[in-house]
């Protein structure tokens, strides 16, 4: 009998698979403010000319929604990193993981932020990461990474950490 099971899709050859993989997209107050801004955008432009208030406001959107899509960081687990935006770093350089609620986190970025901690976090998702550093030669002495899915990313990491 055929195993009709769904299967996860296979990665593109040279790519490998995400062992865990995030999107810190706006919330749902960030989408309605892009589309309030560009509405009010075009309200302002009605006197001058109606059509040209439809123009701009149709470019703002488009433009909004761009700018989003495009500054929106990924947070992934996969190929023996953990990638933060654009940074990267190796598992094996990675030590604990600490999960960080709304209120650790706040106390994190307050009184009890280093300096040099690499910080990628947004407003709109109060959960994060705390991924200390184990690397003698990196003067940064740990991660603050935003997620959603903060007992994922760390049961993600710690995956990663045993299979190297």
């Amino acid at each position: 009998m055929p195993d009709d099971s769904p299967r996860p899709a296979a990665a593109p050859v040279g790519v490998p698979a995400a062992a865990w993989s995030e999107r810190l997209w706006p919330g749902p107050w960030g989408w309605v403010l892009l589309v309030a801004f560009t509405l009010l955008l075009g309200v302002v432009l009605v006197p001058v000319d109606a059509t040209l208030a439809a123009v701009v406001a149709g470019v703002a959107v488009v433009a909004g929604v761009t700018a989003a899509v495009l500054l929106t960081p990924t947070v992934a687990v996969a190929g023996g990193e953990l990638r933060a935006g654009s940074a990267r770093i190796p598992v094996t350089l990675l030590g604990d993981v600490t999960v960080l609620d709304a209120p650790t986190l706040r106390e994190e970025l307050g009184p009890r932020l280093d300096a040099r901690a690499h910080v990628c976090l947004r407003g709109w998702i109060r959960t994060a990461v705390r991924v200390e550093l184990d690397d003698p030669q990196d003067p940064t002495p740990y991660w603050l990474v935003s997620t959603r899915r903060p007992d994922d990313l760390a049961r993600a990491l710690a995956a990663a950490a045993r299979s190297r």
